[in-house]
């Protein structure tokens, strides 16, 4: 299968013995950025708890409100409460949308201030706006800004591919989260790509 992975990523992550069944059998993903890291953390959030289908029917619905463009951090904010629970928002989620836009807006922070931070900056900045956890910051490092060593230890999909691979004990989290770190520690600088190939691991067992 052909591999859109760098090479010095798939050599990497090859020294790791138990990676090596995934790394010739699963085709990688190709890190990609985008833009407009506002909307991009909605998205995020709009997905929470959501089977992918359904959170990309009310992510096009969100869109929708705005003629089918991605709209401003003030736009999100100057939408009545009534109208984004109309696109299948539970209440809850409806105030995290406008948290983070009004968030944004009161901090300046746009793409280009974002993507001069690092990754530990980058959480620590958005982790105060309620409804935005650790997971969804680091899904936005991953599938946003397209960062490459990333990992997400408390993914319910990393862990139970983890815990099928290097036979750990599930009933122990704490340790099995400790081990989980200390083995994805052996992966960095490219993580994120360990995450991916882990990921669609778990989707074809």
């Amino acid at each position: 299968m052909a591999q859109t992975i760098k090479p010095e990523v798939l050599e990497h992550l090859s020294k790791d013995k138990k990676l090596i069944p995934l790394l010739q059998t699963i085709e990688s993903y190709q890190l990609k950025k985008h833009k407009n890291i506002c909307v991009r953390l909605c998205a995020s959030i709009m997905s929470q708890q959501l089977s992918t289908k359904v959170a990309e029917v009310i992510f096009k619905r969100f869109l929708m409100l705005y003629g089918g463009n991605e709209p401003t951090a003030q736009a999100i904010i100057d939408t009545p409460f009534d109208t984004l629970r109309g696109i299948g928002l539970s209440n809850a989620k409806t105030n995290y949308v406008q948290n983070v836009a009004r968030y944004m807006l009161e901090h300046g922070a746009d793409d280009k201030m974002l993507s001069k931070m690092s990754n530990e900056e980058i959480v620590e900045f958005l982790l105060p706006i309620k409804g935005v956890g650790k997971w969804t910051v680091e899904m936005l490092l991953m599938f946003t800004l397209g960062r490459e060593d990333v990992f997400a230890v408390d993914d319910l999909g990393i862990q139970t591919a983890m815990a099928r691979i290097y036979k750990l004990d599930v009933t122990d989290k704490k340790g099995m989260r400790e081990k989980m770190l200390k083995i994805s520690s052996k992966w960095a600088p490219y993580r994120t790509y360990a995450c991916f190939y882990l990921w669609k691991f778990k989707d074809t067992k």
